[in-house]
């Protein structure tokens, strides 16, 4: 095994649940991170609205500056860990301008991934589907909206895991009828949208993909390699469990074509259901559509369209700025806490590992109140705000209304 695999055993590599080794290598990837922000001596301005995210989900993955030119500018110096053993990471190799490092980071099982899902956001500008509106987004692409007004895939409440659960309706889907960017920009909207969704200690979600009325002119291969890759490379680890619900015969030929695409880890995630009883011992009947026989819950989807208005506090600036410096003041003491946390064990009279971990923790739950403040600032409001019992409040907390 190469140096910094590590084999993930059953209830670890979330956060709260690291092995030993996991501990460690972690610290290596950060300070990894932190090499090439500080010989890079960057000095650039922050997006936070990709930034912020990562730290809704994860106690261990953040990233600023306190020596040197840091993440998000220049702040006191903290110590910095000795160069780690393993290989420095190739920025030319990737194709990743360096000037760019500390915009959107997106923390991965590896830095080499991580850098890989960070120069996809850059390339596919991520922030255009949360800056935008839906409106906007449709004129821009061309059947981005009809994915909404049809229901062709949704985010309703949470399986027996506390997972939020998201609906694809394969037998909605026609190829030809939108624009294939449109359709890799609504993915994208459903994903970014399901990350709010995703409350601590739960870290992934639950994908149901109703096979009901599938047919062959329902398949479509390039969009098949494109969630392949989001759950692979770009939202890795998001994925709880994803469910094929009611395959029709002829589905099982195109499986055999799809299978060989499929990452081991994503692979052992997969489960297929053949009747709706089975989708119960996933899903609590009261949480479960009364579309699905043994659902209780009378919900039906209806898309809601933009609200005139909705969005006027992204033209606050001097509030946007003022939170976004209050984040910042946040992310700058984490980062400090980091680099101390990676040295603890290396450096003669350090404060303890659990006292560490315990203020980061206490950081990341900070972080999270700082950044739902400055979201509506930052970010379009969307069907989950505007629906008659909004899911996602204004704490960043999800609210699910069921009709039994």
């Amino acid at each position: 095994m190469a140096k910094g695999d590590i084999q993930t055993a059953p209830g670890t590599g979330l956060v709260g649940k690291l092995t030993p080794d996991q501990k460690e290598f972690l610290k290596e990837m950060w300070a990894e991170i932190f090499q090439i922000s500080d010989s890079s001596n960057l000095n650039v301005s922050n997006d936070a609205s990709s930034a912020a995210a990562n730290s809704e989900t994860a106690s261990v993955k953040s990233k600023t500056s306190t020596a040197k030119k840091g993440w998000f500018g220049t702040a006191k110096s903290a110590p910095v860990a000795a160069e780690p053993a393993s290989a420095r990471i190739n920025i030319a190799e990737i194709g990743l301008p360096v000037d760019q490092l500390p915009r959107k980071w997106n923390v991965t099982n590896g830095v080499n991934m991580l850098l890989k899902a960070f120069k996809w956001r850059l390339d596919d500008d991520i922030e255009e589907v949360k800056a935008k509106n839906e409106e906007d987004l449709n004129e821009k692409y061309r059947g981005f909206k009809l994915q909404l007004d049809m229901g062709k895939s949704y985010v309703h409440g949470t399986d027996k895991e506390g997972r939020p659960v998201v609906y694809i309706n394969v037998r909605l889907h026609k190829p030809s009828d939108q624009d294939v960017k449109a359709l890799e920009k609504f993915t994208v909207y459903v994903m970014e949208t399901g990350r709010l969704m995703i409350q601590p200690p739960v870290e992934t979600a639950c994908l149901v993909f109703d096979m009901t009325g599938f047919g062959l002119a329902n398949m479509d291969y390039h969009f098949v390699k494109f969630i392949v890759s989001c759950f692979e490379a770009y939202y890795p680890e998001s994925l709880g469990i994803l469910v094929i619900h009611r395959a029709p015969f002829v589905f099982w030929g195109v499986w055999k074509v799809i299978e060989p695409w499929l990452d081991p880890v994503v692979a052992s995630k997969i489960r297929f259901t053949r009747s709706d009883k089975e989708l119960t011992e996933i899903i609590d009947p009261n949480h479960l559509p009364v579309k699905y026989e043994g659902g209780k819950d009378q919900y039906e989807y209806k898309y809601i369209p933009v609200v005139a208005g909705e969005n006027d506090r992204m033209k606050d600036t001097e509030t946007k700025e003022r939170l976004l410096e209050e984040w910042k003041a946040i992310m700058w003491k984490f980062e400090a806490l980091t680099r101390e946390w990676i040295a603890c064990k290396k450096t003669e009279g350090a404060r303890a590992e659990d006292v560490i971990e315990a203020e980061r923790l206490a950081l990341t739950k900070d972080l999270r109140v700082a950044y739902y403040q400055l979201d509506p600032y930052i970010r379009s409001r969307n069907l989950y705000h505007r629906s008659e019992h909004p899911v996602l409040q204004a704490d960043g907390s999800s609210i699910w209304t069921y009709k039994n």
